[in-house]
Formats: structure tokens, sequence, C-alpha cells
């Protein structure tokens, strides 16, 4: 069976040695020291996952993940970076990144992150193929909107999220609930991904004005559409 591209780039050479040891036997991992040279691989290869540092030589984390996600909007990337303020984990969010790993970590718990994006990109699903969002067709599987002036794709995050939305129209749904069913996590960063990532949706979706994602004060949300 093929193995999954992975991409890393991390300028801490004995990190980057420690994490390419640990998961070579898993997937097929390529490692780069700065950003440039992840970015030139990136435009040149096909890759299944990214794994970026922020600070590194040259490009830092930030601009190759702006770089990657203007390219492609569904690969999966996750930051690791000793940068632990919220303000940085917001940011890598907002740019377009699926989850945000601080160091130290460990080996099993980027595995896991690993995995769970794989499987959710690689995944067979046996709900319908397609759903109608406002004007648009949504498919969860290609991360795609599509409307008769214009067509959106999302990141895998946001389209986890949309579809949730979807499954549980008109009813109010737990914060917790959602984190646990997406995120796997309820803890306090998780809960402010949640935030962003809703935020994101809704612009997404602004101009259609018959559907609401409603912000319940300490409960959760709604996700209402009207006929």
């Amino acid at each position: 069976m093929e193995k999954s591209k992975i991409l890393y780039a991390e300028d801490d050479k004995t990190i980057a040695f420690l994490v390419e040891d640990s998961l070579e036997s898993y997937y097929d991992i390529s490692c780069y020291s700065d950003g440039e040279s992840a970015l030139e691989a990136f435009n040149s290869q096909d890759f299944d996952i990214c794994l970026l540092d922020i600070m590194m030589p040259g490009m830092n984390g930030f601009e190759v993940a702006q770089r990657i996600r203007s390219k492609n909007a569904e690969v999966p990337i996750i930051f690791i970076s000793a940068k632990a303020l919220k303000e940085d984990r917001i940011k890598g969010l907002k740019i377009g990144a699926d989850d945000y790993l601080v160091k130290p970590f460990s080996i099993e718990e980027l595995m896991l992150k690993i995995e769970v994006f794989l499987k959710r990109t690689k995944k067979s699903d046996t709900s319908p193929l397609q759903y109608k969002v406002g004007k648009y067709d949504f498919d969860p599987k290609n991360y795609t909107l599509k409307g008769a002036e214009n067509n959106i794709t999302l990141t895998q995050r946001e389209s986890d999220l949309l579809l949730y939305f979807i499954r549980h129209k008109n009813l109010v749904v737990k914060r917790q609930e959602i984190l646990k069913a997406i995120w796997g996590d309820d803890d306090y960063f998780m809960g402010r991904s949640l935030d962003v990532f809703i935020s994101r949706l809704r612009k997404v979706l602004a101009a259609e004005q018959n559907i609401l994602i409603e912000n319940l004060h300490g409960i959760g949300f709604r996700f209402s559409e009207k006929e």
C-alpha cells in the first residue's frame, strides 16, 4: 500500500531528525530546513499533508502556508511551533491552517493529528454526495461550494464544520459536541479555533441571507436556512 506523503518544514535539525525518524516507517516524509525549499517542493510534487514550523530563515511558516493556500485550499496544514501565544495560534488558523501543535510535543499526539486528517481526506462517505446550501451545491468530499456565478473551495476543516451543521440543521448544538466531533477535544484553544472557523464560514456564506449561524451565548450554535 502506498504511503501518504508528508511535507515537513523545520529548521531545527534535532527536532527534524526525531520527527522524520519516528514517522518514516509509516509515511513518505520529505523534510526541508527552510520555507523556500519547502514551498518549491510543494509546487513540484503532490503531498497529502503539510507540517510547518513557523520560525524559519527566509520565508517563515506563515508565509509558506499562505502560498500553499493560494494554490491548494484542500491539503491539510498543521503548524508545529514554539510560538505558544494565543495570537500566533489564531493567526495560523486565520491564514488557513487546520491545526496548531505547540513545542514541545509528543510524537504520539502528532501522529494522531496526522491520522485524523488523512482519514477524513481519504474516507469513503456513504452519505449524499452533495447538499444544497442556499444557491450552492455543497460537495463535502471535494470541499467545494458550486454556484451558478462562482465556485468556492473550502479547507478540510471548514468543510467538516459545514457538513456537521447541515446534518444538525435547525438544532441547537453545544460547543462541546462540535469540538468533540470535529477536533476530538474541547479544551480552551480548540474552542477558540471553533470561533475562527465559524467566522470564516459566515464570511463564505455572507451573501446567502437565508442562511444563519446563530451564536447562542453559553450554549452553542444553531444553523438554519429559511425556505
